[in-house]
């Protein structure tokens, strides 16, 4: 990628409100009243009225329409309303199109949601059953023959690849699991509240997809999450500190494919982050040293080592002894793999709650919290801070 300035959008916007339903595995209500229900929270969290929403974004595999969140909401007319693409990998963009609206003048008041039944309903992890002829499908048929049918057996390819350049073994995956489930265990909201996990017992669970894992993947989840942005001069009359959108940014890499990237010169790392990665310390002035907490998408154990040395918190294949020594708190609500799967949503959410001060694992002075979407595919981030 060539040099870029720095954007300017930082410091323009910030998040005031987050609401979630609860996280189950059967949640026995549509994924409309999922959203409607995340949506109604993160207003009464942010001080703010329905009438006050005047824009929405969600993710493309959504099932509740804009609209029909906004009517069930009772809210009024929308100004801006917008989607984003390649699952999990589009939490933080969100967020992004929603400052982008409000700074341009777009939208005072943006909502950013995503709720879905993915246990009781659809479960990603089934694999892919039935694909319509697209050209974003082509990429599948190289590998779908072969029976690499899950997000597991894609990530799989890419994390037996990494344990041997870097001369590892599977164990180097367990410290993510071990981390997050010891903050599940301490987290009420996290389905795995109570439940902490042992390396031992990491190495004890059974291969989905050599060299993952069951304690490698992430769970399966019901439930949904909202997140308000509003300017940062309207954020500093609401009834919470703003968690301020220092710097935000999106990223595919070259050679770009969804979860199957197999034919770059490496495999061992995730470009697309790399991308995000120059862009949030370009724009933000900061760098590993000045991040208090990260809240990396961690669907599958091997990404969350991989995205560490994306952003350079360590050199290439250290990152498996850098969780060991827990040299930065990560996912301190538990994660993906220990609160819930909400296509990385929830961790939004907890790195609000760090700034402010409320999170059940506060880190003490945390001003700064980097965030990050999903991976393996076109992703994005986002580095929050506390208004100071």
């Amino acid at each position: 990628m060539s040099p870029r300035t720095p954007d300017t959008l930082g410091g323009r916007a910030a998040i005031v409100g987050v609401g979630a339903t609860e996280f189950s595995k059967d949640s026995g209500r549509s994924e409309l009243r999922l959203a409607v229900e995340a949506v109604r929270a993160a207003l009464d969290d942010a001080g703010l009225a329905p009438s006050d929403v005047d824009g929405m974004v969600t993710f493309t595999m959504d099932t509740s329409p804009e609209i029909t969140v906004a009517q069930a909401c009772g809210m009024g007319e929308l100004s801006f309303f917008s989607r984003i693409h390649y699952g999990g990998g589009a939490a933080c963009a969100t967020v992004l199109q929603a400052a982008l609206a409000v700074a341009a003048g777009v939208a005072e008041v943006v909502v950013c949601y995503r709720a879905f039944n993915e246990r009781s309903g659809r479960r990603f992890g089934a694999g892919v059953q039935h694909r319509e002829p697209s050209a974003e499908g082509v990429a599948l048929g190289w590998v779908l023959p072969f029976g690499l049918l899950t997000p597991a057996s894609w990530v799989a390819m890419a994390a037996q690849r990494y344990l041997h350049v870097h001369g590892l073994t599977p164990d180097a995956f367990g410290h993510v699991a071990v981390l997050d489930r010891m903050y599940a265990a301490t987290n009420p909201a996290a389905y795995f509240h109570g439940r902490p996990i042992t390396l031992a017992e990491h190495t004890a669970s059974r291969w989905i997809a050599e060299p993952l894992r069951l304690l490698d993947c992430c769970q399966e989840t019901d439930g949904g999450q909202a997140i308000v942005v509003t300017s940062l001069e309207r954020a500093r009359d609401l009834p919470h500190p703003p968690a301020v959108i220092v710097a935000a940014a999106q990223g595919a890499g070259r050679a770009q494919e969804q979860m199957t990237s197999f034919y770059r010169d490496d495999v061992t790392g995730l470009p697309e982050m790399g991308v995000v990665a120059r862009r949030l310390w370009r724009t933000s002035g900061l760098g590993p040293a000045d991040i208090d907490v990260g809240i990396l998408y961690d669907h599958f154990t091997p990404f969350v080592l991989m995205q560490l040395e994306e952003f350079g918190f360590c050199g290439r294949g250290e990152a498996a002894d850098f969780v060991a020594r827990q040299r930065l708190p990560l996912n301190t609500h538990g994660g993906q793999l220990g609160e819930a799967y909400l296509h990385g949503m929830n961790g939004l959410a907890e790195a609000v709650r760090q700034l402010r001060g409320t999170a059940v694992n506060q880190i003490p002075g945390a001003a700064r919290v980097l965030v990050t979407a999903g991976t393996g595919v076109p992703t994005s981030g986002l580095v929050l801070g506390s208004d100071t």
